[in-house]
C-alpha cells in the first residue's frame, strides 16, 4: 500500500511518496532545520474521507504513539525527525503531515 506524506509549511521538507508492504517497518521522515528549541514537530494524518488527526507532537525526544503502534523519534538537535511505523497495515494508508508550530 502506499502512504502520502504532504508538506504543511516551507519549514519542513518530507518525501512526496512512500510504499511499504504489510507488516513491514516505515519510516516517515521530516526535515525541520530552522526549528526553534521552542518549536513542537506534529505529525497528522489524513484517512481518506476525513479530517486530519494528530498522532504525535514532540521537541527533542522519542516517545512511543500508541494509535499506530510506532514511535516518534526527533534528532538531539531538533532538526529532523521520523514517525516509526513498526507494523503498519492497510488501514494506516492515508496522508501524512508534518508540522513545526
Amino acid at each position: 500500500f502506499s502512504v502520502a506524506v504532504a508538506e504543511v509549511r516551507a519549514q519542513v521538507q518530507q518525501k512526496p511518496s512512500l510504499e511499504t508492504t504489510e507488516g513491514s517497518a516505515i519510516n516517515i521522515s521530516c526535515s525541520h532545520p530552522n526549528k526553534k528549541n521552542i518549536d513542537y514537530i506534529h505529525f497528522y494524518r489524513q484517512l481518506p474521507g476525513q479530517g486530519p488527526e494528530l498522532l504525535a507532537a514532540g521537541i527533542r525526544r522519542s516517545k512511543d504513539v500508541a494509535g499506530i503502534a510506532g514511535q516518534l523519534w526527533v534528532s538531539p538537535d531538533g532538526r529532523s525527525s521520523a514517525l516509526l511505523f513498526r507494523r503498519p497495515r492497510r488501514r494506516d494508508a492515508a496522508v501524512y503531515y508534518c508540522a513545526l508550530g
